[in-house]
């Protein structure tokens, strides 16, 4: 068993004892069991909760950061989330007689107690296996240009693995600077050099290529995939790993591969309709009682109108006009994208934007059926028709309806330029080919997220 496998499954054994542990202190501090009583058959439901939620933000990926504020955030309004499903299936789906019934305070105090706790393991774990930790590699089989930009993009993902650098006539340790010719000994070589990092590899990578692999090497690769050190396509790696499809892949009978459910399914796009709508509703009337307040507070600062509206690209591109509150001033010229400490917003439109709070009437575009709550964003019309003219295959996200949050919103910050656009429809692309209501839970647990710590713009 590799070292991030046993991390994960110590991970997962330590939870489930963890929830049965917190259970039954809490229960026996506040007086609900005696010293010889303990719960176990039913905390199979908030174990079980416990798993799913964790796994949805990743928290048994070997790859996660685990010390970072960003997991530690969704760590703790994961666990939230398992104490409100908890109390809502204990009290309200399952017959009376329950044991968990017994007292409410037993579940929240245990939920609570678990943030800490949980947390407190994982960090000292990670942090031992950090430590014993050797340096780790990545071997790139491909042309310079492309492990260049393989390179660039671990940086950019903060991966802490260095890229040992080969193509299909040279081959060498590192890589080298951009527009340098890389100097290396010949491919043939690569057999003995992978025996010399053979247990420090990660993985391998391979470039698709029509060029065949030398015999010697095939055979090499072959032996290491299956002997635990896996071997991907440049593609596959963007997805097992970044969970994206690079753009370089994408031609016009890509959507004939595999996948595309929630484009092909209507048993699935008709499940999702019916939990937009249902989530849209409860949404709206939580909203209610604050938007006069809103509302008020707008047109007190600069007298402007409430809400904003544009004409939007919704699925198949048939056009829809988004509502948003209206978060800069009327009239404003300026760059098509919001920059940075943009003038044209207003104070009470920068904390709207950090909280995503602007986007809530969007959820009257979900209730009309122009959108769903999970998806691609809904660009404006003038910029799709830029960026068709300029990203080939841009066309495919509107396969599905936009979103008001979806997985590159909470994978890649606001997009400001061409460049930022592609890496984005990368994520979109991703997500509508490999659709699923556990991605969905996964990209609102983010959400929420960005949300409480005000990551928009």
């Amino acid at each position: 068993m590799t070292q991030g496998r046993f991390l994960t499954a110590t991970f997962v054994l330590l939870d489930a004892v963890a929830v049965v542990v917190a259970f039954n202190f809490v229960a026996w501090t506040w007086g609900v069991l005696h010293w010889e009583g303990i719960i176990l058959a039913p905390l199979t439901l908030p174990v079980l909760m416990h798993f799913l939620a964790v796994y949805l933000i990743d928290g048994y990926s070997p790859r996660t950061d685990l010390l970072s504020v960003t997991y530690t955030s969704l760590h703790a309004i994961a666990l939230v989330f398992v104490l409100l499903f908890t109390l809502l299936l204990t009290y309200v789906f399952i017959p009376a007689g329950f044991a968990l019934q017994v007292s409410r305070l037993v579940i929240t105090g245990a939920c609570v107690l678990l943030i800490p706790v949980t947390l407190s393991y994982r960090r000292v774990l990670y942090l031992r296996a950090q430590a014993r930790k050797q340096q780790r590699y990545f071997m790139f089989l491909g042309s310079p240009e492309s492990c260049i930009a393989f390179k660039e993009e671990c940086r950019m993902t903060g991966m802490t693995q260095s890229v040992l650098y080969a193509t299909h006539a040279t081959f060498a340790r590192g890589l080298p600077e951009t527009g340098a010719k890389p100097s290396a000994p010949p491919f043939g070589d690569v057999a003995h050099y992978l025996e010399e990092y053979e247990s420090h590899i990660d993985a391998i990578i391979l470039r698709e290529t029509g060029q065949e692999l030398p015999a010697e090497v095939a055979q090499r690769l072959m032996k290491l995939h299956f002997s635990g050190v896996p071997t991907y396509t440049l593609e596959l790696f963007h997805e097992v790993y970044w969970r994206k499809i690079p753009l370089y892949r994408l031609n016009q009978t890509w959507l004939f591969q595999e996948g595309f459910q929630i484009a092909r399914e209507p048993v699935f796009e008709r499940l999702k309709r019916v939990s937009d709508i249902a989530f849209a509703t409860f949404g709206l009337l939580l909203a209610l009682p604050f938007a006069p307040l809103v509302a008020a507070a707008l047109w007190l600062e600069d007298r402007g109108p409430v809400f904003f509206r544009q004409a939007r690209v919704g699925r198949n591109r048939r056009l829809f006009d988004i509502v948003k509150l209206r978060t800069m001033r009327v009239n404003g010229a300026g760059s098509e994208y919001t920059q940075q400490n943009d003038s044209r917003v207003t104070r009470l439109g920068r904390f709207l934007r950090a909280s995503r709070l602007d986007e809530v009437p969007q959820l009257w575009n979900v209730l009309r059926g122009d959108m769903s709550l999970i998806g691609p964003r809904a660009e404006w019309v003038r910029l799709v028709d830029d960026y068709e003219r300029k990203i080939p295959c841009y066309h495919f996200r509107h396969l599905v309806k936009p979103g008001i949050t979806g997985w590159a919103q909470v994978n890649y910050p606001y997009g400001a330029n061409l460049e930022d656009t592609m890496r984005k429809l990368e994520y979109d692309l991703y997500y509508i080919r490999y659709f699923s209501f556990v991605l969905d839970a996964s990209i609102v647990l983010k959400t929420i997220h960005i949300m409480l710590f005000g990551k928009g713009r």
